[in-house]
């Protein structure tokens, strides 16, 4: 699921997808956004702390909205209202 999220990221902010990539992997390793702004540029391909945050932010929203569709279809399918 990560690699749709990334191209997603990547087409709605107009950056590569390797930068949005490092960016996220970089996040999982639980680096901040001034770290990654000021000592990980050369994996990022130069990114501000503008576009991390919103890497950060986008990529946070995509993964919750996956949570709650999630929530969502156990639920109908739970109750017995969920059709093909």
């Amino acid at each position: 699921m990560t690699k749709s999220y990334i191209s997603i990221i990547a087409q709605e902010l107009n950056l590569k997808t390797n930068q949005v990539s490092a960016a996220i992997t970089l996040f999982d390793t639980g680096a901040t956004v001034p770290f990654i702004a000021r000592y990980r540029k050369e994996a990022t391909g130069s990114l501000d702390e503008v576009a991390i945050t919103a890497i950060r932010d986008r990529f946070a929203q995509l993964k919750e909205l996956d949570k709650r569709r999630e929530s969502i279809l156990k639920s109908l399918d739970e109750t017995g209202k969920l059709t093909d």
